[in-house]
């Protein structure tokens, strides 16, 4: 349990390269999630939208989620932006830059989803192929209006018996795939050349701001780990003293039974520097809401 709360640990901490490793793995999940996935479109007028529509967005959704829990960074910006002013203002360069870098790897899992379902068609063809219009295509020439919706809606169901014999099924699959497959290809054309001038515009603009914000929100996430560490170590030596006083009345008896008891004093320089008079739970209590409502300038000359 011990080893896999580690890892946990270690996936939530805030080094870009591993918050890279984890948006690459969620992009490659979501694509072998789609590739195995049974789609099966209804075929019913009333349910092909809902469902193809479903298939494309709520799985981003699913995804966009995970990778906000898995980014340690979101839990530490909002906190940074909720917390009282204090004795240490608060740098809204920081929380903007914080709140990109969360969005940015958060959002690469869902957009490949969507570039992959648009690629492969069946989505939209599910969703929109009862809303094309039958004048278009000549198989519908001699048919009843409730008849072609019928039919439209069953286009993306290619053993269905109506549709076997129905020369327009093709022709409304390839239009919808075509239309799709352009959407994905476009999407997927738009983010590389924003990427790209992301990257080759950021020299233009004000590179000391940018280091600014960076150092600082790594600073942030590095001190909210410190404290927790600093305040893990106090209470394990909070719990060693209290256990200690507990069991100081219960000298003799401890003797009697044959056990050994610490020397007095043993490990006391060690557990002084760390509790430094915070010796109750009242004094614990105002330590931990001063922190949080009064940080302590950044300044340590």
């Amino acid at each position: 349990m011990d080893r896999f709360r580690m890892i946990f640990q270690y996936f939530q901490s805030s080094s870009e390269s591993v918050m890279n490793g984890i948006c690459g793995l969620l992009a490659l999940a979501s694509v072998k999630m789609y590739t195995s996935f049974d789609f099966s479109c209804p075929c019913l007028p009333q349910y092909n939208m809902a469902y193809g529509l479903g298939i494309m967005f709520v799985p981003p959704v699913i995804l966009f989620l995970c990778g906000l829990i898995l980014n340690r960074q979101s839990l530490v910006m909002l906190e940074e932006w909720r917390r009282p002013q204090g004795r240490r203002k608060k740098d809204l360069a920081v929380i903007r830059y914080m709140c990109s870098s969360i969005m940015q790897r958060a959002m690469v899992a869902p957009v490949v989803w969507i570039v992959v379902t648009l690629l492969d068609g069946k989505c939209l063809i599910c969703a929109f192929s009862s809303s094309m219009d039958p004048e278009n295509f000549v198989g519908f020439a001699n048919v009843s209006p409730v008849q072609v919706q019928q039919l439209l809606a069953k286009v993306p169901c290619k053993d269905d018996e109506l549709m076997k014999n129905n020369t327009s099924r093709k022709a409304v699959s390839r239009y919808l795939r075509c239309w799709s497959q352009a959407l994905g290809w476009s999407i997927l054309l738009i983010l590389i050349i924003a990427a790209f001038l992301a990257r080759w515009l950021r020299p233009f603009f004000n590179q000391a701001i940018l280091l600014q914000a960076r150092h600082w929100s790594n600073y942030i996430d590095i001190e909210q780990k410190i404290f927790e560490e600093t305040c893990c170590e106090h209470s394990r030596l909070f719990a060693h003293k209290c256990v200690l006083h507990f069991f100081e009345s219960m000298k003799q008896e401890i003797k009697l039974h044959s056990f050994s008891l610490p020397r007095e004093g043993e490990g006391a320089e060690r557990e002084g520097d760390l509790l430094r008079g915070i010796t109750d739970q009242n004094k614990v209590n105002k330590l931990l809401k001063t922190w949080y409502c009064e940080k302590p300038p950044l300044d340590v000359s």
